[in-house]
């Protein structure tokens, strides 16, 4: 036997802890010189915070929280496999690898496996759910770390976010981007690059326009769409993700989504109104 554990970049359901035996570490998330657990902040709650102007920083889980996390599977001779937050977007996996290499030096025979997906939100999520199904189903730890290093590898992520002014807030944007932006209602469509990076793909005009431009460009990335599962995360807004969701279904005939909100690690850096298609690539 094996423990997949992840992390709260991830952005699993909570119906999908609830059904597997997964567990999911915490960032830590700070404002107004208060810290809590990203698993303590309910999506909503974090996204009418926003929205009322307040600003939230995040925190890595660092080496010794790691190892805290790591160390009972070590002491029990657990087989593991840790499924991480992109690295391209924060120092966790890095962690991770340190925590290890601590913890061997005093059990040397712990059998951890970790993996720098290079995903993010749902992608992350969709990731770490396939490899969670392979395992109930019976696969061994080689066959659900081979599956999930292709996923990884393949996942797409393209979003587009509602107010340029919380991209401004973690340091994504200029301020006079922002301003800009939000005068002339431009909506950037982003992705994660294959170093698990943002960068820019296009600007549209009009929240409508840049929901269709999602579902355009996954058909232009994606293929057999209509035989994937399709991961879409949204920050607060039910609608446009339904939207979303009935565009990839009368585009390319989708009929499998897993869709959540977004949680506090990421939306605390995208805000409100993001909106995020995934799926895989060739």
């Amino acid at each position: 036997m094996y423990k997949i554990i992840t992390d709260c970049g991830a952005d699993l359901p909570s119906w999908v802890q609830d059904e597997f035996d997964v567990e999911v570490l915490s960032f830590t998330v700070t404002s107004d010189g208060e810290s809590k657990k990203s698993s303590e902040i309910p999506p909503k709650e974090l996204m009418d915070a926003m929205r009322a102007g307040k600003s939230f920083k995040t925190s890595q889980i660092n080496v010794s929280e790691f190892a805290e996390a790591f160390l009972p599977y070590a002491k029990n001779n657990e087989n593991v496999i840790y499924i991480a937050f992109s690295s391209g977007l924060s120092g966790t996996y890095n962690s991770a690898c340190m925590a290890v290499e601590q913890l061997k030096e005093q059990y040397p025979d712990f059998d951890i496996t970790v993996i720098d997906t290079k995903c993010a939100s749902v992608g992350h999520g969709l990731v770490v759910y396939k490899a969670l199904l392979m395992q109930k189903e019976g696969a061994t730890k080689e066959e659900v770390i081979a599956k999930v290093t292709e996923d990884s590898e393949n996942m797409e992520h393209v979003f587009t976010v509602d107010d340029l002014e919380y991209l401004f807030r973690g340091g994504r944007v200029s301020r006079a981007s922002a301003i800009l932006g939000g005068i002339l209602g431009i909506k950037p469509i982003l992705e994660v690059d294959e170093e698990g990076r943002l960068k820019p793909i296009s600007k549209v005009r009009g929240r409508k326009i840049s929901i269709k431009r999602l579902a355009e460009a996954a058909g232009e990335r994606g293929y057999d769409l209509d035989k994937q599962l399709i991961g879409i995360c949204h920050g607060d807004d039910l609608e446009a993700a339904n939207q979303l969701k009935q565009y990839m279904t009368d585009m390319y005939g989708c009929k499998d989504f897993f869709i959540n909100q977004i949680g506090a690690t990421i939306g605390s850096h995208s805000g409100p109104g993001t909106l995020a298609v995934f799926f895989l690539s060739r």
